[in-house]
């Protein structure tokens, strides 16, 4: 494999990155309001976001690509495809996040918020320093598995349009007679990002249990 095509792969390898962690960020922000109206007292949150978090847990991620891409411009909203799939990743990745988060904040002791209510702690204070912090440290290794999972889950973005690495590689594979040369090395740069990704969340989860991102 030549230089330049070994470039194009990595700059492929790039744009997923680029596409994945934007859609990481994005669903999470959003999968943060699903989680507090999940665990809201009020029905008229709780339903709607339970049918988003049915929804897009439940329907393959490949259909919601599809129909996102399809729908925007039904309704007169016309978008480039890579907005297309970040709205599409985003909001499957937010779902799955907000459970994530959703069973970290469940499982915070009951015992130690009773404590927290009897030394007079307002319930930011007990969000603050007991829930958010708990839940945290519970919820990161899923957090980081949730963020694997979509890098993988990025190479379906190339049905509607979006050239990123899986793309590339069937693009080279195609044009040179070499797939297995370019399938090896996009198996291995996705392996490489995904190692980067699950190192990053130990030292996270590390970190957490010391205290010092608490």
């Amino acid at each position: 494999m030549t230089a330049r095509l070994f470039e194009l792969m990595l700059k492929a390898a790039g744009y997923t990155v680029v596409i994945s962690v934007a859609s990481i960020g994005i669903g999470l922000l959003v999968g943060i309001l699903v989680c507090a109206a999940k665990l809201s007292p009020r029905p008229w949150l709780r339903w709607p976001a339970g049918v988003f978090v049915s929804f897009f847990r439940g329907v393959p991620l490949l259909v919601q690509l599809l129909l996102i891409y399809n729908l925007l411009p039904a309704v007169g909203i016309v978008v480039p495809s890579v907005v297309a799939a970040l709205v599409g990743l985003s909001l499957c990745t937010a779902a799955y996040q907000a459970e994530n988060l959703r069973g970290g904040f469940a499982s915070v002791p009951r015992g130690l918020l009773e404590a927290a209510d009897m030394a007079g702690l307002s319930p930011w204070q007990q969000f603050r320093r007991i829930r958010a912090p708990i839940a945290l440290r519970l919820t990161v290794p899923a957090l980081v598995n949730e963020a694997i999972l979509i890098l993988k889950a990025s190479s379906l973005v190339s049905v509607v349009g979006v050239i990123e690495l899986t793309r590339t590689a069937q693009n080279l594979a195609a044009s040179t007679y070499e797939p297995l040369l370019f399938y090896s090395v996009a198996g291995g740069l996705y392996l490489a990002i995904n190692w980067i990704v699950a190192g990053g969340g130990a030292l996270a989860e590390r970190g957490l249990r010391r205290g010092r991102l608490a």
